[in-house]
């Protein structure tokens, strides 16, 4: 059994027992947080898909950890200009580990 949720602008693939990094959530550690954004759901039963969100359905999962992606290099050059920026990028997530589909 499986579903496809919808969080931070991106969608995910997940399972029951699956752990994943998500965009950053307002949750402490060891918190459940309830994702109701579901727009598919696999089950022995079939296939259900919303437009775009299945009503009534959720998927529970537990705060793990909060933490920062390693850091991404960006660079701006323009030849012949004398210009070069330099800048550096490190994403905020939170870890989360899914406990139930419902």
């Amino acid at each position: 059994m499986y579903a496809v949720i919808q969080t931070g602008g991106k969608q995910y693939r997940v399972g029951t027992g699956d752990r994943l990094k998500v965009e950053k959530l307002d949750a402490a550690e060891g918190e459940t947080v309830i994702f109701d954004q579901v727009l598919l759901i696999r089950s022995d039963a079939g296939v259900a898909a919303g437009t775009p969100y299945l009503e009534g359905s959720k998927v529970i999962a537990r705060v793990i950890a909060h933490g920062r992606h390693p850091k991404i290099k960006i660079i701006k050059f323009k030849r012949r200009k004398h210009h070069m920026k330099r800048q550096g990028h490190r994403q905020y997530y939170t870890e989360v580990q899914i406990t139930d589909i419902a």
